[in-house]
């Protein structure tokens, strides 16, 4: 669902269809990435909120998991989508419950009713529950490192599509054998009773009367499993049937994981904790029978908090969730403690699933801090330099050639009349007054690309060349404007398409950047701290960073990715630093 609503949402922000070649002309304003990823982020909010029946849990979601960028208006925006999700849901599950305009159902994952003896509990407990988050932690942290391995392999190895199709078929084959064999050897009955409810029970080589626990286990939706590891009597399993399953459904939840599939996290996890929670309460209940506070399905209710904690890290949103999924505050602190210790001790060991996927997938995803340490690394030393530089007017054919040769997204733009430079003992480049070669200046040991001018996006460049927007052309600039470049959102063409429509003479043309270009872009100095531009990057949702010297002459460039790759965290009480590899691809 978190995925469906961020993919919705991403495509609804187009107000087009690209694939289809159809453009409903709708919602032009947002045909920009900025406005794209709020509209994600509002997504991601909204799968969460019709997933669990959480409108505000999904808020907390997308802030603490899904956004790199956030302001105050981002929040109550995301918090009023997601209110219209639970709504619509709502409103839909009526009609298909016969019962039209009773806006009264839980999202789609329904925990089912907790009785007032499932939510009680004592001080004396909460040591308990940290235990149970400790053992959460260290299941959460073994989970991601197996599953870390494993991407790696998949990697290396398994990257042509053939081979991916065939990884998704036999891990289905393989998880349809293990269960089949886990019914038919695991010969674990049980007496229908009114109080279990078991939507699809299997009678599989029971008796008359009976039903396999086991099938039912595997042959339910993981949702009804885990509604009747919450709700079921006590002694519907027996401990041996129940910890065989746990620690078969763990791995092949960890195998699952990272297919070319939409496989999920969220319920396999929950499913799991709820199964050795349920262990636990089964435990207890043979060393304190007859105590009230002994709840299988309250225990079962914290393990599967802690061990979604301890694979995915989230506290606060997590905690919201399942407050909001089961209906009841009073246990909240429960949760939340749980998942803090949950997650303190998977820390020790290893970092977050989304995070190490978002590392493998080399995605430059900031942290909501700098690293420690950042305020003593300077601006000139985590900057790109040299810097490909484009001046308010160039030749048609340098943007071409640049554009061909070059990956980057943002070129800085400069004025290349500096202005009395030949008093001033300047050292010039040999190409610098040929229009075919980049243009540079060399002070001693600074070398400087020209006086900062603005910043000009490569998707600018593009539209501008398939336009034609040349000065030899002034006389029609009269019908583009800006809807011109709003129009060419989001899918802009290769510059490989483009270049087949330029003829040789075109080459020799010049187009002026000035009208196109961002003339107050952020810039900084060369002395600037990481720290100070971590903080812009992150309060404003920059994309790119030029660095000046103290002339406004441009010697740098940084880019998301050159700060996405320090990285900082506590392992086994020790703080560690290291840089990525980001890719530049």
């Amino acid at each position: 669902m978190i995925h469906c609503g961020s993919v919705i949402a991403a495509g609804i922000s187009q107000g087009k269809s690209t694939t289809f070649r159809k453009d409903f002309k709708i919602m032009q304003e947002f045909r920009e990435d900025r406005e794209k990823r709020d509209f994600v982020s509002a997504g991601a909010a909204a799968g969460v909120a019709a997933a669990f029946g959480a409108p505000v849990g999904g808020v907390l979601f997308s802030l603490e998991e899904g956004a790199s960028f956030w302001n105050q208006t981002l929040t109550w925006r995301i918090f009023f989508c997601s209110m219209v999700s639970t709504f619509t849901l709502n409103l839909i599950l009526s009609a298909y419950h016969n019962h039209p305009g009773q806006l009264s159902y839980a999202g789609l994952l329904n925990f089912g009713q907790f009785t007032e003896r499932d939510f009680s509990y004592n001080f004396a407990e909460l040591p308990l529950y940290m235990a149970m988050g400790a053992f959460g932690g260290l299941m959460g942290a073994a989970y991601n490192y197996m599953n870390y391995k494993l991407t790696v392999f998949r990697i290396r190895y398994l990257h042509h599509p053939v081979l991916k199709v065939v990884e998704a078929v036999v891990v289905a084959m393989a998880t349809a054998t293990i269960g089949f064999l886990m019914i038919v050897y695991i010969n674990d009955c049980h007496v229908t009773v009114k109080e279990n409810t078991v939507e699809y029970p299997i009678r599989y080589r029971c008796q008359e009367g009976e039903y396999s626990v086991m099938g039912a286990l595997w042959f339910n939706t993981p949702e009804a499993s885990l509604r009747n590891l919450f709700h079921n009597i006590e002694g519907t399993w027996r401990p041996a049937s129940l910890a065989v399953f746990v620690v078969i459904y763990y791995l092949l939840s960890c195998w699952t994981y990272g297919l070319s599939i939409s496989s999920g996290l969220f319920i396999p996890a929950l499913l799991v904790g709820a199964a050795w929670g349920r262990l636990v309460g089964i435990g207890l209940t043979a060393i304190f029978p007859g105590q009230e506070w002994v709840s299988p399905g309250k225990f079962a209710l914290i393990g599967a908090a802690a061990n979604l904690g301890g694979i995915v890290r989230m506290t606060i949103s997590l905690t919201v969730i399942l407050i909001e999924a089961t209906g009841n505050l009073t246990f909240g602190l429960p949760i939340m403690i749980t998942l803090i210790t949950a997650k303190w001790v998977g820390d020790q060991f290893t970092e977050g699933i989304y995070d190490i996927h978002i590392q493998l997938s080399s995605i430059p995803f900031l942290n909501w801090e700098p690293p420690f340490g950042a305020s003593n690394i300077y601006a000139s030393e985590v900057m790109s330099s040299p810097v490909t530089t484009f001046r308010t007017t160039e030749k048609v054919g340098v943007i071409i050639d640049t554009l061909e040769s070059q990956s980057h997204n943002g070129f800085p733009v400069v004025d290349t009349n500096t202005g009395g430079c030949g008093d001033s003992g300047l050292t010039f480049s040999a190409g610098m007054h040929d229009m075919n070669q980049s243009y540079s200046i060399d002070y001693g040991h600074e070398t400087t690309f020209g006086r900062f001018r603005g910043l000009v996006l490569r998707w600018q460049l593009i539209v501008m060349l398939k336009e034609r927007l040349f000065n030899e052309y002034e006389q029609d600039w009269h019908s583009y404007n800006l809807q011109t470049f709003r129009n060419a959102y989001p899918r802009y063409e290769t510059i490989e398409a483009v270049v087949k429509g330029i003829t040789d003479e075109e080459r020799d043309y010049t187009i002026d950047i000035r009208p196109v270009m961002n003339p107050s872009a952020y810039a900084v100095q060369h002395t600037a701290s990481l720290t100070r531009i971590f903080r812009l990057f992150r309060a404003i949702g920059l994309r790119h960073l030029v660095v000046t010297n103290d002339r406004n002459e441009v010697i740098g460039i940084v880019t998301r990715k050159d700060i996405a790759r320090y990285r900082s965290h506590w392992r086994a009480g020790k703080y560690m630093w290291h840089e990525l590899q980001i890719s530049h691809n």
